[in-house]
């Protein structure tokens, strides 16, 4: 088994990145306004959940040769029925929402340029055109630069507060304010917890990891990334907890919360510190966009691949490289095909196979991600769709959490590989704790 190292990092900075966008730095951020450091616990706990989540679905991945949708499929056709419903109307959607969420700082960043409708429609032609023309690598090379930034302004940001390390350590003990017992839940539940962590799998693949010779280096990568965004989290909670709670200041609901916050930074701190927190507010929006563009387009070819009987495939593979590091003087040796029947992420192994990222169910994911919903940054959300929406989506971490449980219990696992009581524990608490939201979820729906 491979020793895990820094130079590995990865696929973890990846997911963790596109899970948490602007909509979880704003709750995060409301929490501290809130509640002060009272609710910490709950972003750390999930935090921790996440990381379970991810290392299920890239442990699924490495142990069997199987991809996720593969694993699925094998569960029942009602795990294909749900996955097309989910990927076409979500798909549709939060093509919409990611779009505006990126044009929000360049909005405020450049006053006049332009509405921000217009450049809501810039922001997804610019997600669409850089994932089109990219390979993984690249796509990754951009993911880590801007999760640098998004640290950066989020630690700053924290320092330039001033917490108070007493409190913020009181803050890990588990304590529910009077009425934040939904509140909290969904903060445990919220931070990080997208559809991408369904794609870890495929993104691990994409590295060239495709055997179990790598878990250890998954997990290690898988790790560091959610220790990464557990900075990100409690940053933006101190923020919110010494900018807000102290001074009794409220923030809007929503993407437009971070907005109102830079207002706030402005007259606290200055022009530059506020500008420079757009920035930051900026590289969390982009990577959570270009972030759905890449990986769920490689969840929806894997999806035709299999309804059509072909076997899937992921992104093509950097070149893996030799126990023990690089072969030779450096030279890549072709990542192994992973064993198993129905090897999904090894379609792409073969050197004279198309790139996935070249298919054409990835690129009219593409497509379907960045110019249908445009329609919706010009017109009001029809009340059905708001409905669907709610009910598909809401369902979808319970799905994800539960069928990840059945898989890895089950014989369709090694049983080396498969879970033990604290992944058990893990994945349970979370298939229940997703499950309580998504009641509350369908229940707070304009029915």
């Amino acid at each position: 088994m491979r020793r895990a190292g820094w130079r590995y990092i990865g696929p973890g900075i990846v997911v963790a990145a596109t899970g948490v966008g602007a909509g979880d730095l704003v709750a995060t951020l409301v929490a501290g306004g809130k509640y002060g450091y009272t609710l910490l616990w709950a972003a750390v706990l999930g935090c921790l959940i996440k990381i379970s989540l991810a290392e299920a679905a890239g442990r699924w991945h490495l142990a069997t040769g199987r991809t996720l949708l593969d694993g699925w499929r094998s569960l029942g056709a009602w795990t294909t029925v749900y996955f097309a419903g989910y990927v076409g109307v979500w798909g549709f959607v939060y093509g919409a929402a990611a779009m505006s969420s990126t044009a929000l700082p360049l909005a405020a960043l450049f006053p006049g340029v332009m509405g921000l409708k217009w450049w809501a429609v810039l922001c997804g032609v610019g997600g669409l055109l850089f994932v089109w023309f990219n390979r993984y690598a690249v796509f990754e090379k951009v993911m880590t630069a801007l999760v640098g930034v998004m640290f950066l302004v989020t630690v700053y940001l924290a320092v330039r507060v001033g917490p108070r390390l007493g409190d913020l350590a009181a803050g890990l003990v588990p304590a529910l304010p009077d009425g934040s017992l939904l509140y909290t839940l969904g903060l445990v539940g919220g931070v990080g917890g997208t559809i991408t962590l369904a794609a870890y799998g495929y993104w691990v693949n994409a590295k060239g990891w495709r055997d179990t010779g790598w878990m250890r280096v998954m997990r290690f990568d898988n790790r560091v990334a959610y220790l990464t965004t557990g900075v990100f989290v409690v940053s933006m909670l101190v923020v919110g907890a010494e900018l807000l709670h102290s001074s009794g200041i409220a923030v809007a609901k929503g993407d437009r919360g971070l907005i109102d916050l830079g207002g706030v930074l402005a007259e606290r701190y200055g022009t530059v510190t506020a500008k420079l927190f757009l920035v930051g507010f900026f590289a969390a929006s982009v990577t959570s966009l270009i972030g759905v563009w890449q990986g769920v387009s490689l969840l929806f070819a894997d999806f035709v691949a299999r309804v059509r009987g072909r076997e899937g495939a992921s992104a093509a593979p950097e070149a893996a490289q030799a126990p023990g590091g690089p072969a030779g003087a450096g030279a890549p040796v072709p990542a192994p095909a992973p064993a198993g029947e129905g090897a999904g992420a090894a379609g792409a192994a073969d050197a004279d196979a198309v790139p996935v990222e070249r298919s054409v169910p990835f690129r009219a994911y593409l497509l379907w991600l960045t110019f249908p919903p445009m329609s919706l940054l010009f017109l009001d959300r029809p009340f059905a769709l708001v409905v669907v929406y709610g009910v598909i989506g809401a369902f979808f971490m319970p799905f994800l959490a539960l069928t990840l449980l059945w898989l890895l219990n089950s014989s369709r696992t090694p049983r080396a590989w498969r879970n033990g009581w604290l992944a058990n524990t893990m994945l349970g608490a979370a298939g229940v704790l997703f499950l309580v939201l998504c009641v509350e979820q369908v229940r707070d729906l304009p029915w």
